[in-house]
């Protein structure tokens, strides 16, 4: 319910609130925890650009002296074996970031960044970064926590890869999907393409083994994307 009476105080809070939404560095985990004035400060450095889907934020082998942050839309990050097979390595959503190891060191991408629907990306260079670190020393605790936590997804799935059966491998993403969105119900966020590609498959055995967990009563599906769990529990015995 609105208040009639608030005070200026108020009214500048939801502006300010506005206002920080609007900013491409508000939602990343590396700046969130500053204040706004400083987020304002750190907003001018970025340059905005808008990539239509098919367009490549980096590719392989390209230096890395960049940190680009998604403030809108969808990127999807993978390596390409040498045979040419794509590998899955995350989807970048907004709030995401990729090229941390720009603030480190002068190096090279050893993946893709390609758009998958209409983004808005904003970028930092190098030295914009170095100084943010020397005003704020934290955001280089933040930015090794991201670090850390992406090499351990990065690992867990480089084992699960190896070491699980492919009906395990499915039904696990399944389960912690609506873990996540806490529902039995939702949508797939990435195509079946790119999930096979993620999960160490091809689009044409996950399609197949979807179809047998149907039949079997595990799950429902309604087009491409929608899932539906129906057991959960025999889903994760496989």
């Amino acid at each position: 319910m609105s208040q009639p009476n608030a005070t200026p105080h108020s009214e500048k809070a939801v502006d300010t609130s506005a206002a920080l939404h609007s900013l491409c560095v508000s939602r990343v985990p590396i700046f969130n925890h500053l204040p706004y004035e400083e987020l304002v400060a750190i907003a001018e450095k970025a340059t905005m650009r808008v990539y239509e889907s098919g367009q490549f934020v980096h590719r392989s082998g390209e230096r890395s002296d960049q940190l680009f942050i998604v403030h809108k839309g969808k990127v999807k990050v993978y390596r390409l074996s040498k045979t040419g097979r794509e590998q899955l390595v995350r989807i970048l959503l907004p709030g995401d970031f990729s090229g941390e190891l720009a603030l480190f060191s002068d190096s090279q991408h050893d993946s893709y960044a390609e758009v998958v629907e209409t983004s808005h990306i904003c970028t930092m260079s190098r030295s914009d970064l170095h100084q943010l670190l020397l005003r704020h020393p934290t955001i280089a605790l933040h930015v090794l926590k991201e670090v850390s936590t992406r090499l351990k997804m990065s690992e867990n799935q480089t084992t699960a890869i190896a070491t699980e059966s492919i009906n395990t491998r499915i039904a696990q993403y399944l389960a912690d999907l609506a873990e996540q969105e806490n529902a039995d119900t939702f949508n797939l966020p990435i195509s079946r393409k790119d999930l096979a590609s993620y999960l160490g498959t091809t689009p044409e055995t996950l399609s197949r083994r979807l179809g047998e967990f149907e039949q079997a009563g595990l799950i429902q599906q309604t087009g491409q994307r929608k899932m539906r769990i129906l057991d959960l529990d025999a889903l994760l015995l496989l």
